[in-house]
């Protein structure tokens, strides 16, 4: 994570609403990373402010941290 998005992520920490790039500096994924993951719906949930094809994205940190917990394992034999 770069210093400007260590900076982003404490922000984003403070706000409800966490941008595409924020979210991904708080999962450590590139921001395209993430947004594939919405092409292909594997990844966390997401929110799009206003109708359209052009609204902002955004994402709230309980959804991140749902999405992260689903792919907590114990162990190698449990995926």
């Amino acid at each position: 994570m770069t210093n400007g998005g260590e900076v982003r992520a404490a922000l984003a920490l403070e706000r409800h609403f966490l941008t595409t790039a924020e979210a991904a500096d708080y999962l450590r994924l590139k921001r395209r990373t993430l947004e594939d993951m919405r092409v292909t719906g594997n990844g966390p949930r997401y929110y799009k402010m206003g109708p359209g094809r052009m609204s902002r994205v955004v994402y709230r940190m309980v959804d991140l941290e749902n999405w992260v917990e689903k792919y907590a394992f114990a162990s190698t034999s449990e995926y």
